[in-house]
């Protein structure tokens, strides 16, 4: 039995390093009992650092956190799945009450339905043969609920030249945006030239509501207006029973915003027949840069936030071994921009660990990165620290998106630094 064991064990972590580098896939053998009972630990070295990892307990945290936030504006919940591509992460939001799973691409989608996600809301445009062809083969499945968006003629046409000739119909939003943001329909004029092909196409292309992103912008009181232009639309819209869906549906709020979108979607009286879906994706495992800063925010000026008291938890860090301490105030660790995300800000010294003893403890506040290269980072510490080659420190992160795309694999670990369970992620 205990040569199995160990036999099995070597076998995951052999396949877990091919994983990581792209070389094979796991199945049966990542399910939850299976990890389990390999009796890994993060603290014994049982895993190869560096290593991206989750801890359950602030997953399950920031999960019933965020449900609980939406339950109390009577809205409903997509969370963003680009944020981490982890069937088993869309699983547990869908399990405990997700309304269905936000994407950005085809392939995206396509991965979520491979794993059992049948509503997809992808707050994108659909362009191009191949993947309007992926989506066509989807709705094969009539149980499969797809919305992509719409916010040119010329797009338009093409969507309903495809699905015409298929015959297949096509659930869209159209998107709203702002001069200088990125995608969306500016003004009255492109309003009206897009809702006057949506006519052409009303056996084809179904108008089932009204989405928009107000993260291009960073004014509270211009993101305010932009939610409200997107409330009279969806009005004027359904006054002139524009609208070939019901219920019809307002999107919304990546994951800095969503509590002013909440407020201003849920406060404008649209009724029953409107059903309004928030799109933050980051709060599932937080961080420790903008999204920290906007849930400051969120806390200062939220009364539901308020209530709820304690907030999100950074559930994501990359473990990393010291490689050297070379000068008497820098050290060398394993750990570089092949592992962790650095477009908004170099990852946080949050935790030591020196193997052998009991529990890992928080860093000096005075260590931080300065540099990083493909494998390695610069850590800056102070004449004297106790810090040694060898020594482990767990990276908070900025911005979790950047570093979940660097892992096939990730271990998710308890609040005994046991790993308990492996996430796999399809980018």
């Amino acid at each position: 039995m205990k040569s199995d064991l160990i036999d099995g064990k070597r076998y995951i972590l052999m396949a877990i390093s091919q994983l990581n580098k792209g070389l094979g896939h796991l199945e049966k053998d990542l399910e939850p009992e299976n990890i389990a009972s390999l009796d890994w630990s993060l603290l014994r070295e049982d895993l190869s650092l560096p290593s991206a990892v989750l801890y359950q307990d602030k997953l399950l945290h920031n999960l019933h956190w965020m449900q609980q936030f939406i339950n109390a504006y009577g809205v409903k919940l997509a969370p963003h799945g680009k944020t981490t591509m982890a069937p088993k992460l869309f699983h547990l939001q869908l399990d405990k009450g997700a309304w269905g799973i936000t994407l950005a691409t085809a392939h995206q989608t396509q991965v979520a339905y491979q794993y059992g996600v049948r509503r997809v809301l992808m707050a994108n445009e659909l362009v191009g043969k191949e993947n309007m062809a992926i989506i066509s083969r989807l709705l094969l499945d009539p149980v499969f609920e797809y919305y992509c968006l719409v916010d040119t003629a010329a797009q338009v046409d093409q969507l309903g030249e495809f699905y015409a000739e298929r015959g297949q119909r096509l659930n869209v939003l159209l998107e709203l945006g702002v001069m200088g943001g990125r995608t969306g329909v500016r003004d009255q004029a492109q309003l009206e030239t897009v809702l006057a092909a949506l006519l052409r196409w009303s056996n084809t292309l179904a108008l089932s509501g009204i989405e928009m992103y107000e993260g291009v912008l960073d004014d509270e009181t211009a993101i305010r207006a932009f939610l409200q232009r997107a409330v009279d639309v969806t009005r004027m819209l359904a006054a002139e029973k524009r609208f070939l869906h019901t219920p019809v549906l307002l999107s919304g709020a990546g994951s800095a915003w969503y509590d002013v979108v909440a407020e201003v979607f849920s406060s404008a009286g649209l009724g029953d027949a409107v059903e309004i879906i928030l799109r933050p994706g980051c709060y599932l495992t937080h961080d420790v840069g903008s999204y920290r800063e906007a849930q400051t925010r969120i806390f200062e000026h939220n009364p539901i936030a308020r209530r709820m008291t304690s907030g999100l938890l950074p559930a994501l860090h990359v473990w990393a071994y010291v490689q050297s301490v070379p000068e008497a105030e820098k050290a060398i660790v394993g750990m570089g921009k092949r592992d962790a995300a650095f477009d908004a800000g170099f990852p946080t010294p949050a935790l030591h660990y020196r193997p052998g003893d009991a529990t890992p403890k928080a860093v000096l506040a005075r260590w931080m990165l300065t540099k990083m290269m493909d494998q390695h980072a610069y850590l800056q510490i102070a004449e004297g620290d106790d810090l040694r080659v060898g020594d482990m420190i767990g990276f908070d992160i900025s911005h979790p998106c950047l570093t979940f795309d660097k892992w096939r694999v990730m271990p998710v670990l308890d609040e005994q630094y046991q790993v308990v369970d492996i996430v796999q992620t399809f980018f």
